[in-house]
């Protein structure tokens, strides 16, 4: 379906590969830091840490970004796409 121009189909589609993209960069931080942490650096282990968390803070915000393409949808102006 398309609204104001925007394919919203598609729109989730791409938030959705963005999302599985984030998910495996998280997995790499988590896997590195506990590697980091098992070598004796425990510094790089807790910034890794650090990134993973933020990395789920990512993922819920894309979730949410998700969530909003009906309620922004159902509020848009109704802009009309013609082919000329």
């Amino acid at each position: 379906m398309c609204t104001n121009g925007v394919n919203t189909g598609q729109l989730e589609l791409m938030i959705d590969q963005i999302d599985d993209h984030v998910k495996l960069e998280r997995r790499w931080a988590h896997n590195l830091a506990h590697n980091a942490e098992d070598a004796g650096f425990a510094t790089v282990g807790a910034k890794l840490h650090a990134a993973q968390n933020l990395l789920d803070d990512v993922r819920a915000l894309l979730d949410e970004a998700k969530d909003a393409i009906e309620d922004d949808s159902e509020a848009a102006d109704g802009v009309t796409v013609s082919l000329v």
